[in-house]
C-alpha cells in the first residue's frame, strides 16, 4: 500500500503530515506507531507499513502506549470506497451497527449487497466489518484509560461492550494486560479521583487555524446552546437520552484539541467525539489540499497567509439545516438572532456551570410538531418558517438523514424538494452539515464579488480547478475579501 523507502524517510523524519496516513508496525517488539513517535527510529528492515490501526492490529501488533496511535487524526474521503468506509466508521460511533441494525441494512443504504460491503471495507482498511468495530471500541478504551479518571465499568461500556467480562477479556487478549494495569502505568495517583467531568484530546494535522475557526462559529453561536468565551467553544448537547455540555480548547503544543465533557455524556462518547472531529474539521489532509488549490494564482496568496483554514462542520445536521434556511439573503447578524429565538423558544432548558449556556438546541421533533404561525411569531418571515417546518418534518420522519448518504448530490436533490430551500442552502448545508469537500455554493454574492463580480455559472466554471476540495476554496475566498468588498462579507451565512 505505501512505498516502504518512502515511509521510512518519514517515519526516520518524523513528518507530522503522514501523522495518521500510515503506521509502522515494529516486528522485533510486536509494537505498532504513529510516524511521530518520539522513539529511536528502528531499523527498516524490522519495519512493517500498514494503512490503519485495524490493519496493524489485525497483523497482531500492539498499540504504542508512548506516541498512541488511537489519538492519530483520520481520513477526509475523497472516493467512494472511501465514503463508504468512513460512513460505516461513523455508524460504529454512533452506536447504531449492533444487533438492531445488521450490515445488510447497512450495505443497502449504499445500493450494496453485504458481500460487497466487506470487500469494500477489507480493501480500504485490510479488516473485516467486526475487526473493524472492534479495534475502534479497545482504541477508545484506551484513551478512555489513559487520559481520564472514569471507572473500568463505563469505560467499557462507552466503548460499546455489553459487559465487563467480556471487555476484560478482550482487552487481555489484544494488549496483554488489564485494564487496570494499564492505567496504573499512565496516569498518577492524583487522577484516579472521579469528577463530574473529564477531558480527552483530539487531533489534528497541522497547520491548523483555530483563531479563524473559532472566529467563524463566534459570529453564527446559537445563543444559549452555544458560547464562545476565552479562546474556548461551549455547546449542549442531547445524544439520545444523555443531557450534558462540551468545552473545547485549542492544545497547540499538542497539535490537537482538549474536549471536556460532563460524565453524564460518558454512554454516547464514540458519538460525541465524532461530532466534534466534524464540527472543527479535525480530519482534513491540508497539505494535500493545499497542494491542488495552490494550482491557481487567485488563491495563492490566501493560501500563504491563511495555510490552516478547514471547513466548520456541524454538530448536528439539521440544527445546521435550520441556520442555513434563517440564514437566506440576510446577514450573519441577522440570522444568528433568529436562530437564538428559535433556540430560546424551542429548546430544552439545561442547567451548566456557565449562565450563558442555559438551552439544548431545538430538535427536529419540536419543530415539526410547531404550527407556521409557532415559528413565524419570531420575526421569521413565512417562506422561511414553512422551509423550517418542512426540514423539520422531513428529520423527524427519518426521510431525511444527514448522516445516511454516500452520494450528498442525493440529500441536496432531497433538500431542494423541500418548498423554500434554494440551491445555495442546499449547498451550504452539504459543505458543512455533510462534511463535502467539494462543495461550492455557486450562487453566494461574497464568493462571486470576489471573483470579480462574476455571474454563478462563471464562478462554478472557476472553481474547475479547485476540485475536488471547493469547500477549502470557499473559505479561503471568503477570509480573503478585500476591504471594499467587507460589506457582502455580510451577505453570506
Amino acid at each position: 500500500m505505501f512505498d516502504p523507502e518512502i515511509a521510512y524517510q518519514a517515519l526516520t523524519s518524523r513528518d507530522s503530515r503522514f501523522d495518521g496516513v500510515f503506521f509502522v508496525g515494529v516486528t522485533s517488539t510486536g509494537i505498532y506507531c504513529r510516524p511521530i513517535c518520539p522513539v529511536k527510529a528502528p531499523m527498516q528492515k524490522n519495519c512493517l507499513f500498514f494503512g490503519s490501526a485495524e490493519a496493524a492490529e489485525k497483523a497482531h501488533f500492539r498499540p504504542c502506549l508512548r506516541c498512541r496511535p488511537e489519538l492519530a487524526p483520520g481520513f477526509a474521503p475523497v472516493d467512494s470506497h472511501h465514503r463508504i468506509a468512513d460512513r460505516l466508521i461513523r455508524r460504529i460511533e454512533e452506536g447504531l451497527l449492533e444487533e438492531q441494525e445488521t450490515l445488510a441494512d447497512i450495505a443497502g443504504e449504499f445500493d450494496l449487497s453485504e458481500r460487497q460491503l466487506r470487500r469494500v471495507i477489507q480493501q480500504e482498511l485490510g479488516v473485516s466489518p467486526l475487526e473493524l468495530r472492534q479495534t475502534r471500541r479497545m482504541l477508545l478504551a484506551k484513551q478512555l484509560l489513559t487520559e481520564t479518571s472514569l471507572p473500568v465499568t463505563e469505560i467499557a461500556y462507552a466503548s460499546g461492550f455489553r459487559s465487563l467480562r467480556r471487555f476484560n477479556d478482550v482487552f487481555q487478549t489484544r494488549y496483554r494486560m488489564t485494564p487496570s494495569r494499564l492505567r496504573k502505568q499512565s496516569q498518577p495517583e492524583s487522577m484516579t479521583t472521579v469528577q463530574e467531568s473529564a477531558e480527552l484530546r483530539l487531533s489534528y494535522r497541522p497547520p491548523y487555524d483555530w483563531d479563524a475557526i473559532l472566529d467563524f462559529l463566534q459570529q453564527r453561536v446559537m445563543k444559549e446552546a452555544e458560547w464562545v468565551s476565552d479562546g474556548a467553544y461551549h455547546r449542549t448537547v442531547a445524544l439520545g437520552n444523555c443531557r450534558g455540555w462540551v468545552r473545547v480548547s485549542h492544545l497547540p503544543e499538542k497539535q490537537a484539541l482538549k474536549v471536556q465533557f460532563t460524565t453524564t455524556l460518558t454512554p454516547v462518547l464514540p458519538a460525541l467525539l465524532r461530532r466534534l472531529r466534524d464540527l472543527f474539521d479535525l480530519d482534513a489532509q491540508p497539505q494535500r489540499i493545499s497542494e491542488q488549490l495552490s494550482q491557481d494564482p487567485l488563491l495563492a496568496d490566501s493560501l500563504t497567509r491563511y495555510p490552516g483554514l478547514r471547513v466548520p462542520g456541524a454538530f448536528d445536521g439539521f440544527e445546521l439545516g435550520v441556520r442555513a434556511i434563517l440564514g437566506q439573503q440576510v446577514t450573519v447578524k441577522a440570522a444568528t438572532t433568529l436562530s437564538s429565538r428559535v433556540a430560546q423558544r424551542f429548546g430544552e432548558p439545561l442547567v451548566t456551570p456557565w449562565p450563558e449556556l442555559s438551552r439544548l438546541p431545538p430538535t427536529a421533533e419540536s419543530l415539526a410538531s410547531a404550527t407556521i404561525d409557532d415559528i413565524a411569531s419570531l420575526g421569521i418571515v413565512s417562506a422561511r418558517s414553512q422551509a423550517i417546518q418542512a426540514l423539520a418534518q422531513a428529520c423527524a420522519s427519518g426521510a431525511l438523514r444527514f448522516n445516511g448518504a454516500v452520494n450528498p448530490d442525493v440529500v441536496q436533490q432531497q433538500l431542494l424538494a423541500l418548498k423554500g430551500v434554494g440551491p445555495w442552502t442546499a449547498s451550504y448545508i452539504a459543505m458543512r452539515a455533510l462534511r463535502w469537500p467539494d462543495a461550492f455554493p455557486k450562487e453566494d454574492i461574497a464568493i462571486r464579488n470576489n471573483l470579480g463580480g462574476v455571474s454563478a455559472k462563471v464562478a462554478e466554471q472557476l472553481s474547475q480547478v479547485w476540485r475536488p476540495w471547493r469547500s477549502y476554496a470557499v473559505l479561503h475566498i471568503w477570509k480573503s475579501l478585500t476591504p471594499e468588498k467587507s460589506a457582502e462579507k455580510e451577505k453570506k451565512a
